[in-house]
């Protein structure tokens, strides 16, 4: 195994001036194997020629041919400002081992998510690797999905928000919601408003994902997480059932 991987972005998308799709394919060699879910090592040389590395979300399907990202600019950070001056064809380094345990829990088939903003890529990944099953004939009985989609305004949930309001059309094994919490800087915004994890109960017991037979994930903002787990406990969700991933 290299020590490091080569990426180069063949793809970039900004939806706001802080927050944009960044989608790399690795030079000379294939993309290591993940869950989705899994997080990979993102890295680029600092001042002193040492690589700042970050930990970041997969959004793409281990069936795709790139990896792709869901990042928010920290201005103060060390490595997002390097991120953001990178143009179509720049390379970046790219740990080989892809981790983490925040993947899906397959011992129960329906799946409660909640997430703030970035917070959606490794759900965006569980999404499109259980399409892409379905369409290989992979899967016989579908997991079924709630995503719940906070952000402050519509544009922050950017290319995604689309992707998965499309397909949430055309099968039944998902449902997604999109909401903003602040609807008075987004006038045109006709969907749902208020802080997502004010949504869950609401959503939670209209489509009948309980305790029973539920796993519930929380992803994004430590504070939402906190509040999200709260909800579910008083849910009777068992603390085995609960999975969260915060991001700073």
């Amino acid at each position: 195994m290299a020590e490091f991987l080569q990426g180069e972005l063949i793809e970039r998308v900004d939806f706001s001036e802080e927050l944009g799709m960044f989608k790399f394919r690795i030079i000379d060699g294939e993309i290591p194997s993940f869950t989705p879910g899994q997080y990979a090592t993102l890295g680029l040389e600092g001042d002193d020629g040492k690589i700042i590395w970050r930990p970041y979300s997969i959004v793409s399907s281990p069936y795709e041919k790139f990896l792709e990202f869901y990042i928010e600019l920290v201005p103060h950070g060390k490595l997002t400002p390097r991120i953001w001056r990178l143009k179509v064809g720049d390379k970046i380094w790219i740990r080989p081992r892809i981790v983490g345990k925040f993947t899906l829990n397959k011992e129960t088939k329906k799946h409660l998510m909640v997430c703030t903003v970035t917070g959606l890529a490794p759900f965006l990944s569980m999404v499109r690797t259980q399409k892409y099953e379905l369409e290989m004939g992979k899967l016989d009985s579908p997991h079924k999905f709630l995503i719940l989609h906070g952000g402050s305004k519509s544009w922050e949930l950017g290319i995604y928000k689309e992707e998965l309001t499309e397909l949430s059309k055309k099968v039944d094994w998902l449902i997604y919601i999109p909401t903003v919490s602040r609807p008075w800087e987004d006038q045109n915004w006709k969907g749902e408003t208020g802080r997502v994890d004010e949504l869950v109960r609401k959503y939670a017991d209209n489509n009948n994902f309980t305790y029973e037979d539920t796993t519930g994930y929380a992803c994004g903002n430590p504070d939402m997480i906190k509040h999200v787990k709260e909800i579910l406990k008083r849910a009777k969700f068992p603390e085995n059932r609960i999975k969260d991933e915060k991001y700073y």
